[in-house]
C-alpha cells in the first residue's frame, strides 16, 4: 500500500488528506517513482482552492515536484531504469498527475536525472524554479549585461532562481518585497537592490536605480494594480512577464503606456517553455549543468515532515518563507 494526498472538495489547506491506497501499475510512457520529497508551489495552492489556470476532478491528487527512485516501468519507457535517482519537471497536468505522497506516477517525459551534489530536498527543489525564471527571463527576455531586471515577490523559490540567473548573465536586478523583514535576505542571495514596497515608492525607486531610464526587464509574480506601477517604471521597449496572480485583485492593463513606450506585456507560464523542444532543452541542459557545478544552488526556507502537510500548506500562505518548502516523505 501507499499513501497518497488528495482532496474531495477545494478550500483550504484542511481540505488535504492523506489516504491509503494501492500503488498503481505504470501505464505506457509512464514511471512510478518512490517519492522521498516533494516541493511546495503557490501554483499548489491555488489549484486545492480551485483558482488555477485548470480546475481539479474531484477527488484530485496534487503535486508538481517531487525527488524519488524508480520502481516501475511502463511499457516502451527505456530512459530509466529501477533504482535511478529522479526528480519531476512540470510539464503534466495535475488535472491528471500529483505527486504528494510517497508514490506517484508521471509521463517519463517529465522526469529527469539530477547531479549527484544535491540532497534529495534540493533535488525536489529545482525544475519549476529555475526554468520557470530561465524561460522568461533568458528565453523570451533575452536579458543580457547591461540590463536592469525587476523582480517581484522575490522572496519565492521563483524569485530566488530569477536572483541567481541576473548575477550569472552580469545585469542588475532589483527585487521588491513587502515588508522590511525580508530586505537583508535578498541582499545576501545576491539582489543588487532591494525596494520594501510598504514604506518605498515603487516607481520613484526603480527610477533612481536607473537613473532614470527605466528597467528592462519585469518579472511579476503579483500582478493586479501593481501592474499599472510597473508600466511607469519601464524603460522604451521593456517586457513585463505577468507569471503569477499573489495580489487576487483585477489587473488593468495600461495601453496609454504600453502605447507610449512600445512595452510588451505577456502572460507567462512555465509551460510555455515545456511545449518547445527546443527551448525546454536548453533550459534543462542550463539548469542541470550549473547545478551540477554548483554555480545555481537552490535556497530550502523550511523542510516539514510528511505527517505536517496540512502545516507546510499553512506556513506558505503565511508568506514568511525565504526559497523553497520541502517536504520530506
Amino acid at each position: 500500500m501507499s499513501k497518497i494526498v488528495c482532496f474531495e472538495k477545494t478550500g483550504d489547506a484542511s481540505v488535504l488528506q492523506i489516504k491509503e491506497s494501492q500503488a498503481a501499475e505504470p501505464a505506457k510512457g509512464e514511471v512510478r517513482i518512490k517519492v522521498e520529497a516533494f516541493g511546495l508551489n503557490r501554483a499548489e495552492v491555488l489549484f486545492r482552492q480551485g483558482l488555477y489556470l485548470e480546475k481539479p476532478i474531484l477527488p484530485a491528487r496534487i503535486g508538481y515536484e517531487a525527488a524519488g527512485v524508480v520502481e516501475a516501468l511502463g511499457e516502451g519507457v527505456s530512459e530509466f531504469k529501477i533504482g535511478d535517482k529522479v526528480s519531476s519537471i512540470p510539464s503534466f497536468s495535475m488535472s491528471k498527475y500529483g505527486v504528494y505522497g510517497d508514490s506517484a506516477i508521471l509521463p517519463a517525459t517529465s522526469l529527469s536525472s539530477y547531479p549527484d551534489n544535491l540532497s534529495v530536498e534540493e533535488a525536489a527543489s529545482i525544475w519549476m524554479q529555475y526554468m520557470t525564471a530561465y524561460g522568461a527571463l533568458v528565453e523570451l527576455g533575452k536579458m543580457k549585461a547591461g540590463d536592469y531586471v525587476v523582480i517581484t515577490a522575490a522572496s519565492s523559490s521563483v524569485g530566488f532562481a530569477a536572483l541567481e540567473l541576473c548575477k550569472a548573465f552580469g545585469v542588475t536586478s532589483i527585487a521588491t518585497t513587502r515588508g522590511q523583514a525580508k530586505k537583508d535576505r535578498l541582499l545576501a542571495a545576491g539582489a543588487d537592490h532591494v525596494i520594501v514596497t510598504e514604506n518605498e515608492d515603487l516607481v520613484k525607486s526603480i527610477n533612481e536605480i536607473t537613473n532614470g531610464k527605466g528597467a528592462n526587464i519585469f518579472f511579476d509574480a503579483v500582478a493586479g494594480p501593481i501592474l499599472m506601477q510597473l508600466a511607469k517604471a519601464a524603460a522604451y521597449g521593456a517586457s513585463i512577464f505577468e507569471y503569477g496572480a499573489l495580489s487576487l485583485e483585477a489587473t488593468p492593463f495600461p495601453l496609454m503606456l504600453s502605447l507610449e513606450k512600445a512595452l510588451t506585456v505577456r502572460g507567462y507560464t512555465l509551460f510555455q517553455i515545456n511545449k518547445d523542444a527546443e527551448m525546454q532543452k536548453r533550459a534543462r541542459n542550463y539548469v542541470y549543468e550549473n547545478l551540477k557545478s554548483g554555480k545555481l544552488k537552490p535556497v530550502i526556507d523550511k523542510i516539514f515532515s510528511f505527517n505536517e502537510l496540512v502545516e507546510s500548506h499553512r506556513y506558505m500562505e503565511s508568506n514568511q518563507q525565504n526559497g523553497k518548502i520541502v517536504v520530506r516523505v
